[in-house]
């Protein structure tokens, strides 16, 4: 996480990898500590490894909270829907009711008696016309009745698996919500069983990416939408690093993705993973600023392209919103929204 110190791959201008290797050199100067004070190199090395290991989970969580917000709008959608077929189905009902009344009423003799007892059969002829057409009517209304209740009974049916489906996400919210905990909780409880002078180094190095303006090379976005990402982007540089946040106070990685590209206009997945997949795939060497640069091979992490071999991410707790090497951990992947 915090120590990756990859070259940018080869593709990029030989001004771009010298910036780079200042920039490199800058932060291991930064991390720097005499050989004496270090003999905690694995708890360092385990505090990076919990918190990519919760970076992974949180991105699980940002996943199940996304799906059960879909399934809350679903369910609330449905149970609406079941709420209006309901009343529906009571007005025709009492339609219905009011025809066999009238029915009742005007047809409870046999049609040849109440012929013969008539005083007016013209009046009776008249009457059975009516009645008629009132039974063909009825017949109409029972068979949009029963249709409606059917419908009123698969709605209920699948409104059910959507909140079954919902409990299930709400379970696996929570599920990585414990994990990410566990592993922050883990991460502090081993930096702070590190001696003074070792925590104040780990510290330093994990706010070693440039937090100012970095010579960004004069790369210019390719549209306006990238420009206003990358603007909103370096507006959130300094603000911490909050598990599970879109801002605009705090961010995880994805969470700053989303946020930057919303005040574009543009509505990004929720997941990194997701984000990788959210435009078209280009070279690294063929970056432009407001790409989006996934890590990885399971994509727990991503940040946006600036220029010139840089990008600014979210990169774990404890560290702010900053400028890196776009080559500060393996398996980028550059995708353009």
């Amino acid at each position: 996480m915090g120590f990756h110190r990859r070259l940018v791959p080869s593709g990029f201008d030989r001004g771009a990898s010298a910036a780079l290797c200042v920039l490199s050199a800058t932060a291991a100067a930064l991390g720097a500590v005499p050989a004496s004070a270090v003999p905690h190199d694995d708890t360092r090395a385990e505090v990076d490894r919990l918190y990519e290991q919760a970076e992974q989970a949180t991105e699980a969580y940002n996943k199940a909270d996304e799906r059960a917000d879909t399934l809350r709008k679903q369910v609330s959608t449905a149970q609406d829907r079941i709420a209006r077929q309901q009343e529906r189905i009571n007005s025709m009902r009492e339609a219905l009711g009011s025809l066999a009344g009238a029915q009742y009423r005007a047809g409870g003799l046999d049609p040849s008696l109440a012929l013969l007892f008539s005083d007016d059969p013209d009046d009776y002829l008249d009457k059975a016309a009516a009645l008629d057409r009132i039974s063909a009517h009825q017949a109409g209304e029972l068979k949009d009745l029963r249709e409606a209740m059917r419908e009123l009974t698969q709605e209920r049916v699948e409104a059910a698996g959507q909140l079954s489906e919902l409990e299930k996400s709400r379970k696996a919210v929570a599920t990585h919500k414990r994990t990410v905990e566990k592993k922050l909780a883990k991460a502090r409880e081993l930096l702070n069983s590190l001696p003074s002078a070792e925590r104040a180094a780990y510290d330093r190095a994990s706010r070693s990416g440039r937090a100012g303006m970095p010579d960004l090379g004069g790369a210019v976005p390719p549209n306006a939408r990238a420009g206003a990402a990358v603007a909103a982007a370096r507006g959130a540089l300094g603000k911490p690093y909050v598990w599970g946040s879109t801002g605009p106070s705090g961010f995880d990685c994805s969470g700053l993705m989303v946020w930057s590209y919303r005040q574009a206009g543009v509505s990004l997945p929720r997941t990194s993973q997701a984000q990788r997949h959210a435009g078209r795939q280009v070279p690294l060497s063929q970056a432009q600023p407001g790409d989006l640069v996934t890590y990885r091979s399971d994509a727990s992490h991503v940040g946006m392209y600036v220029g010139n071999g840089q990008v600014i991410h979210a990169p774990y707790p404890g560290a702010p919103v900053r400028y890196d090497p776009v080559g500060m951990m393996p398996g980028a992947t550059v995708t353009r929204v």
